[in-house]
This record gives C-alpha cells, structure tokens and sequence, in this order.
C-alpha cells in the first residue's frame, strides 16, 4: 500500500504542472490587460508601459512563466497586482469561511442524501421512492444562485428568522455562526445531496437484488440488518466514489454561493481576481481547487481498501 500511495503522490506532480501551464496560458491569451485597469481610463501610453514594466508583463511569456514557477517551487504564490499582498496572505485571510461552508454542506449533504437513497431504493415503486426522485432531479436541475436567492428571499425577507447575507466565524460564537453558514450551506449542499441520493438510490436497488441479500432475508435478519450490514456495506464504493468526484461541485457551487450571500472566502476572491484580472490570485486559486480535488481523489483511492477488503493495491 505503501508503494501504492508514493506512485499516487508522484502522479500528481505532472497533473499539477499540466494545470500550471493551462492557467498560465489562458489567462495571457484572453482579451484584457490588468495594466490598462491600474491606470484608469485618463492615462496615458506611457503611463500604461511603465505599470506593465513595473509588473513584469512587458517580458516573454516564456520569462514570466519561468519567474512564476522558480516562485512556486519555493512556495511563493506571487504578489496581487491590486492588494500588493502576498496571494498566500490572502488566501489565509479568507480560507475560513470557505472551509466552514464546504464542510457543513458536505456534512448537511451526506446525512440526508444517503439515508434518502437507501429508503428510496428499499421502497422502490412507492412514493417515497418518487418523491425521493422527484428531490434528487429537481435539486439537481435548480441553479445554486436560484435556490439561494429563494432560501433569502423566505427565511429572511418574508420571515426574517435568519440574515440575508455576511459570516460570523465561530470563535465569536456558535449560535451566530449557524445563523449565518445553514442558508448557504443548504443553497450549495442540495445539489450535492441529489446527486448522492440518485446515485446511492441506484447502488443500493442493484445491491438489493443479489442473492446473499435474499439470504440474509431468509435467515431472518431484521431489516435494519440486511440494508445497513449487507446492502449499503457491499454499496459503499459506488457511493464513496460519488460523494469525492462530488467534491468539484461543492468548490464551483461555493464561488457562486459565497457571491449570493456575501461571504468573504475564496469563492469572492477568485471573482475579484477574475473581474481585475489579477494573474497571481487567479494562478494561485485555480492550483489550490486542483490540489484539493487531486487529494480528496486520493483519499477516496486509498478509503476502497477500507471499504472493500477484496480491493488490494
């Protein structure tokens, strides 16, 4: 297993080197010129030359290129072209609240979709099946941007039981934390949630239909037994598997969830960084989601083992 984890580990150097030259690139052939920006709609040609010269974009790309990544490679994200401060410095200053709405809609999500598929699929061709399905499209189908402004406009317009926007860390107080994280966190784990449900719903139905399944039925065992002990044991790969390839709509949905609802975290500052054209937050933030996404993938390679003791690397 070991040896197993090093080659994962070593595979996904050249993934994040192939991400590094796709950001680099893209983001220097597209229309726009954060020089132009800095300078305000009054400045001048040579105005504009001396910011470029300043900022390091009046080189080659292939120097710029190689100054990022001798950056890099020493742990150096780059300098904000607006802020002036470290891209590290920033993403420290807004990785909490990003973290605390990822993981409480991934904990919202799980708890509630997978007990919802493995019903569904034990009550197959009831309504508790269809109305679990009808969950699982519409929640896939609804925009986050869509639900989160419905969540506003019910529980805090029209009942005013909770704030409409902003983030209260949790040192400050749990109780105010909640208030602010559920609405969003709901907003961007409904999606995940439906897509769990579908998929474990589907799992747990062809799991359902093996014959040590009849068996434990036969023997006697109580229902709770034969869904928990058997079924969904013998479905948890397939489920797993899900809930980490999941992950990618947990960080697109969190962009546009934290831009509903006004949370300063990541999501905000990769849409700054967009708007301005920030080369160095965009680099930075685009290699973090793809680290983290490499490594919950990893995680997730590495949990078969546990799940599955016939799996073996």
């Amino acid at each position: 297993m070991f040896a197993y984890v090093v080659r994962r580990v070593l595979a996904t150097i050249p993934v994040m080197g192939v991400v590094a030259v796709f950001v680099f690139a893209l983001l220097r052939l597209t229309p726009g010129d954060p020089a132009i920006m800095i300078a305000g709609d009054i400045a001048t040609e040579a105005d504009i030359a001396a910011i470029r010269a300043k900022l390091g974009l009046d080189e080659a790309l292939h120097i710029q290129f190689a100054t990022w990544m001798w950056g890099l490679l020493r742990g150096d994200l780059g300098i904000s072209i607006f802020s002036n401060l470290p891209v590290s410095r920033l993403i420290g200053q807004r990785l909490e609240p990003t973290l605390a709405l990822t993981v409480t809609a991934l904990i919202l999500a799980v708890s509630i979709a997978v007990p919802m598929g493995v019903v569904a699929a034990w009550k197959a061709g009831t309504w508790i099946d269809t109305a679990v399905m009808s969950f699982a499209v519409l929640g896939f189908s609804v925009p986050v941007f869509v639900l989160g402004f419905v969540l506003i406009l019910v529980f805090s317009l029209s009942l005013d039981w909770l704030p409409v926007q902003g983030y209260t860390p949790i040192r400050e107080g749990f109780v105010p934390f909640l208030r602010n994280i559920i609405l969003p966190s709901v907003a961007l784990g409904v999606i995940y949630a439906a897509l769990i449900a579908r998929i474990t719903r589907a799992t747990m139905l062809d799991v359902l239909a093996q014959d040590y399944i009849r068996t434990a039925e036969a023997k006697g065992l109580a229902t709770d037994q034969v869904l928990l002990g058997h079924a969904l044991k013998n479905a948890s790969v397939p489920i797993v598997t899900v809930i980490g390839i999941g992950i990618a709509l947990l960080i697109s949905g969190a962009i546009v969830t934290e831009t509903v609802f006004a949370i300063p975290g990541l999501g905000r500052l990769t849409v700054d960084g967009i708007l301005k054209r920030d080369y160095p937050i965009i680099q930075g933030m685009v290699l973090l989601f793809s680290g983290v996404y490499v490594l919950i993938n990893l995680l997730v390679d590495l949990s078969y083992m546990f799940l599955d003791p016939r799996i073996r690397y």
